[in-house]
């Protein structure tokens, strides 16, 4: 068939870039060569408009041992010999069509990034975002993403340890399902992804290859339409249990040492691992496609290099010790084939039964080589001028707090994720020592150290589209807070950037100022970027998603027994607000889903307020003043409350002290750097000295009950009726 610019187009490859192929390859491509440029240039894989400003951000920092991009997942020291391996990535198109298969096949393949360098997974997380609950389409995403996240990682045996959900319109189309794994090695023992070596043999390790996920990276770089769901073959299929296999068996094989490099078939499957490997060994490799073990017959070239089944590795061995790595996955009763060599040339030549089919520059294919770069043009959103345009004293005060506090509780954003994560194992394994809802970050043990960790992923998308600058810097902020809330130290930051098509003027502004924001909050927190992901068109004919650059952060703790939780311990206990409360109702919960408010500014933050909020807790933590610690987040200062009385059942008298604040500020408003902590009677002089000299603003504002409320001295009943409200909300719109 002859190659036009019209089959580069229909392959998702502009007329540049096809001018560009030509070029590069001094000829026209074959149609196997343009399906290869087609999954590699790919927005999903190229980063083409996105890595120049992803470079901006801070990637090095004393603990770090692998920097972003070097490998699959970033490399963190926790001490005693041993690192910490951590990655967040998107599956939302896939899961916006088949939300069981979608985000099951999302949690295999992080988890595959992390043991593709040797390291153990031990716990899972994720962020996802869907539609009004009330709708009959988002409680069908739901339910899928949920049981599959749920199904793959039960099986799999990692724990499901934390995560978050919001709901908002403009996700009704284009769900966000974004998972992170952690995982942990022992120093010195890292498997990279490289092929070196002339002569060495290519391994195929893992499933066999079907037709699902062909087209699977550009189908993640188009946006959603009513036509997406012809695009089904797109959507890979996952087996768990033949995960645990692959994990076991690559663990064991990595450690005969005749492993070279190692990389998971992900993104664009075969063309991506060869020619990623080989880009970044200086290498290249000779493959014959008819040793690639198949499920389905007469599969094309261009099929076998683009399907990205699932539980697929490309090992490159030291050559003459292939027996070791065909007897270890014998073993585990997985198929292998040495199915190429590697060349010294930089060359991928790939054979179809003694046909050569496709002949590519390795490196002129790849991220960081000749895959195009581009800056996009930038136009503030017409949206900001009406967010410049609020005005705080055209909401009018509420007459009864205690209706707007139940209405608050209520909604999806607030009550509790009981319904979902019910679905997950979060005990597997015997690591995680804190289920959900006791500490603000998940505290998972770091064995064989004595340490732990703390694990968090957080974004409020609603303070990103208002603010992206102000917004992605709170989303890193926040991180940090649930992390030092819990006893840890931030270690660092691994990212998923979901935003709408990078064409559009108004979208890159978005991109451009979170990228900005989200690298002076790390450097502040001296929380350097590990890695991650972009994920751009997510949008659907009513416009883009809200921008979020979901923040995966890992922190350390020195032992688990420095760890804190939320949760009041003892009627009698005085409560304290760490930070300063603000007439500040912005991007709130209470604004915009109870009075309807659509645009508004970021709340208050400021970075150095912040950090020495964080600092100074720290610090009350670590000389254990204090017996509770709860950041106030989405829902304000009540919520917080609440949710830290729940645990124990007890309750709380607080009183509003400062009349110059609005009482729905007070209670509802979610202006940021601020802590509720709680102290027994024997602790409180010690706190009183303590925050004397830490110039922190704070406020005592109530003490812990035996069970009941009481709010600027009214009663407002037991802490278990507003329980059973906050706990059966998501249960009773899904049906159970």
């Amino acid at each position: 068939m002859e190659i036009t610019a019209h089959t580069a187009a229909q392959l998702r490859i502009t007329a540049e870039e096809f001018e560009l192929i030509k070029a590069k390859l001094g000829r026209t491509p074959n149609f196997t060569e343009l399906c290869a440029f087609s999954g590699m240039w790919s927005e999903h894989c190229s980063y083409k408009n996105s890595i120049k400003l992803l470079k901006t951000l801070p990637r090095d920092g004393a603990k770090m041992l692998v920097k972003a991009g070097d490998e699959n997942a970033g490399l963190m020291d926790i001490g005693d010999g041993y690192g910490v391996v951590f990655k967040i990535e998107s599956h939302n198109h896939p899961s916006a069509i088949e939300p069981f298969q979608g985000a099951a096949t999302g949690v295999g393949g992080i988890n595959r990034d992390i043991f593709t360098m040797g390291a153990r997974p031990i716990a899972s997380l994720n962020s996802l975002r869907f539609g009004n609950l009330n709708d009959a389409k988002t409680q069908h995403l739901l339910a899928g993403v949920v049981k599959g996240i749920g199904h793959y990682g039960n099986c799999f045996g990692v724990p499901t340890v934390g995560g978050e959900i919001y709901f908002e319109d403009c996700y009704h189309t284009n769900p966000l399902v974004n998972a992170m794994s952690v995982g942990i090695l022992k120093n010195g023992e890292t498997v990279s992804a490289t092929a070196e070596g002339k002569g060495n043999p290519v391994f195929f390790v893992g499933s066999a290859t079907g037709k699902d996920g062909i087209g699977g990276a550009s189908f993640a770089s188009a946006e959603i339409t009513a036509d997406s769901a012809a695009d089904l073959p797109a959507v890979q299929v996952g087996d768990p249990f033949q995960e645990k296999k692959l994990l076991e068996a690559c663990l064991e094989v990595i450690q005969t040492g005749v492993v070279v490099g190692m990389q998971d078939m992900g993104a664009a499957g075969i063309i991506c691992s060869t020619a990623e490997m080989s880009a970044k060994g200086k290498a290249g490799m000779r493959i014959d496609l008819e040793k690639v073990p198949t499920r389905q017959q007469d599969m094309k070239a261009w099929e076998l290099l683009l399907s990205e089944s699932q539980e697929r590795m490309l090992l490159v061995v030291q050559k003459g010790k292939e027996k070791a790595v065909l007897d270890i996955f014998e073993k585990w009763d997985l198929p292998c084939s040495e199915i190429g060599e590697v060349t010294d040339d930089g060359m991928l030549q790939f054979f179809m039964n003694g046909v050569l089919e496709a002949v590519l520059p390795a490196d002129e294919l790849v991220l960081g080589g000749g895959a195009p770069q581009y800056t996009r043009e930038v136009k503030e959103p017409a949206y900001i001028k009406f967010i410049k345009e609020f005005e705080l004293t055209d909401v009018a005060e509420p007459q009864d707090l205690r209706s707007i506090a139940e209405q608050i509780i209520a909604l999806p954003n607030i009550a509790s994720k009981r319904w979902v994560y019910e679905q997950y194992d979060s005990m597997v394994g015997a690591g995680n020592t804190s289920t959900n809802g006791v500490s603000d970050a998940a505290i998972v043990l770091a064995k064989p150290t004595n340490k732990a960790l703390a694990l968090t992923t957080d974004c409020n998308s609603r303070y990103v589209y208002a603010d992206p600058y102000k917004g992605a810097m709170i989303a890193v902020a926040e991180a940090a807070r649930n992390i030092v809330c819990s006893g840890g130290e931030p270690l660092g930051v691994t990212n998923c950037l979901n935003f709408g098509n990078p064409y559009d003027p108004e979208v890159y502004w978005q991109f451009t100022n979170a990228i900005k924001g989200m690298g002076e909050a790390c450097v502040k927190f001296n929380t350097p970027v590990t890695g991650g992901n972009v994920s751009f068109y997510n949008q659907s004919p009513d416009g883009p998603v809200y921008p979020t650059p979901t923040i995966g952060m890992v922190g350390l703790l020195d032992s688990v027994a420095d760890k804190m939780t939320m949760d009041f311990k003892n009627a009698g206990d005085a409560i304290y607000l760490l930070g300063e409360s603000r007439n500040d109702i912005n991007s709130s919960e209470y604004l915009h889903k109870i009075i309807g408010e659509e645009y508004s500014p970021c709340p208050h933050f400021e970075l150095d307020e912040e950090y020495n909020l964080q600092r100074t807790l720290a610090g009350f933590i670590k000389e254990k003043i204090i017996t509770s610690a709860h950041d106030v987040s989405e829902g304000g200062l009540f919520v917080t409350l609440l949710e830290s009385a729940f645990t124990n059942n007890l309750g709380f008298t607080a009183t509003q002290q400062n009349t110059n604040i609005r009482t729905d500020a007070f209670w509802f408003g979610e202006a940021q750097s601020r802590i509720v902590i709680s102290v027994t009677a024997a602790q409180e002089p010690l706190l009183v000295a303590a925050l004397q000299t830490a110039n922190l603003p704070h406020t005592k504002i109530g003490e812990v009950t035996a069970g009941y409320l009481k709010i600027n001295n009214q009663n407002w009943g037991d802490v278990s009726i507003w329980k059973e409200k906050y706990d059966n909300v998501i249960g009773k719109l899904m049906g159970r």
